[in-house]
């Protein structure tokens, strides 16, 4: 299994250490990789909530952070309720690593990669009914179109559309390769972009309901954010990262502050290359 590197590791651990932290949200905790870090240089905490919808990289950062399991609570469970973890408690620190992890991809089985031969299922917690099979194959034209549309934002969305429903009038779709052929042949490709990534990748948005849980789960983090507290967001996607602009600057009596990844981290880790990390800090301004 291909060994998860971080994004934007040095900028997330450099943003909380001037912060005294006593409790600690990691809304997406994966494989710990940020987690160890933050415990690292944070001795002084006292509860960490580890948060992931994902039941094996959950497994992973169990084993990765079990040096503070003291100190750590781990929960399978969407950020969407952060809230539950928090009570009536306000937090230091809170970490969202929006996206899909390297292991993800890696694994060919969880449907994710359009590299790798497996089920189209693309769902984080394999728990959940709808898989990415269910929207390619039953999904109605006026449905479909909205995901390549609006969430994969495909500039040759119609002429994929139009492939994939005369396709599966003869067959079903089944596999993450089937539709990266299909959709290889349609879509536009750009320099480090494969022809599939943006359709891939608004079919897992949709799957998985990211938008609306980030948009539900950054407002309670704001609200269970203790004062000279920060949330830091680390995205990938382009609607993801509107969402956090628009809703940090809404809350003008905090300060926001936006890093990009590095030319050399951008070099050795491909995945860093569409991140982007916002901060906000509880402070009146």
């Amino acid at each position: 299994m291909m060994q998860h590197k971080p994004v934007l590791l040095k900028e997330v651990v450099q943003c909380f250490k001037e912060i005294k932290i006593q409790i600690f949200l990691d809304a997406t905790v994966g494989a710990g990789g940020h987690a160890k870090e933050i415990l690292q240089d944070h001795p002084e905490i006292k509860r960490y909530i580890a948060i992931d919808r994902d039941k094996t990289a959950l497994e992973i950062a169990k084993k990765k952070l079990n040096r503070w399991k003291e100190k750590i609570m781990f929960f399978q469970e969407n950020f969407l309720f952060l809230d539950r973890y928090l009570k009536d408690r306000c937090a230091d620190g809170i970490l969202f690593d929006l996206g899909v992890s390297s292991m993800q991809l890696e694994e060919g089985e969880r449907g994710f990669s359009f590299k790798r031969e497996g089920p189209l299922d693309m769902r984080m917690d394999r728990s959940k009914e709808l898989t990415a099979e269910k929207v390619i194959n039953d999904f109605s034209r006026k449905e479909l179109e909205k995901i390549f549309r609006d969430y994969a934002e495909e500039p040759k969305w119609k002429k994929a559309l139009n492939s994939i429903l005369s396709i599966r009038k003869k067959k079903r779709i089944k596999t993450t390769l089937e539709l990266a052929d299909i959709l290889k042949k349609i879509c536009v490709k750009k320099r480090h972009l494969h022809p599939a990534t943006r359709i891939f990748q608004g079919i897992r948005i949709y799957v998985n309901n990211e938008l609306d849980s980030l948009k539900v789960a950054l407002s309670k983090a704001i609200d269970h954010l203790c004062d000279k507290g920060k949330i830091a967001v680390i995205s990938f996607h382009s609607l993801e990262d509107r969402i956090v602009k628009r809703i940090f600057k809404e809350n003008k009596e905090m300060v926001n502050e936006l890093i990009k990844p590095s030319y050399e981290e951008k070099r050795v880790n491909r995945r860093a290359r569409s991140s982007k990390l916002r901060i906000l800090k509880k402070e009146m301004v």
